[in-house]
């Protein structure tokens, strides 16, 4: 026979593995954002300036990158809304 105890565990170890679940299920929106400069960096928005171009790429895309090359440089993640240009973090 089993007890409350024992039903109200598995309760909440089942809806912990849905919220799990759900939670995993969810699309990211990260993705690296490269400028004409070839300044690159993760993002959760592509940022829209009149007049500035930019690639957008899927999030894993940084990892099949060579950085090494003087082509493009990847920047550190920068809070707040913006972008790079010439190296140079531009607050939107």
């Amino acid at each position: 026979m089993f007890s409350k105890k024992t039903i109200s565990t598995a309760a909440l170890a089942l809806l912990m593995g849905a919220g799990a679940l759900v939670a995993a299920s969810a699309p990211a929106s990260a993705r690296v954002v490269c400028n004409r400069d070839g300044d690159c960096w993760h993002t959760e928005n592509a940022p829209r300036v009149p007049g500035v171009r930019f690639e957008t790429h899927p999030d894993d895309w940084y990892f099949h990158q060579h950085w090494d090359g003087a082509d493009r440089h990847y920047r550190d993640y920068h809070t707040g809304r913006g972008y790079y240009r010439s190296g140079v973090w531009i607050t939107l």
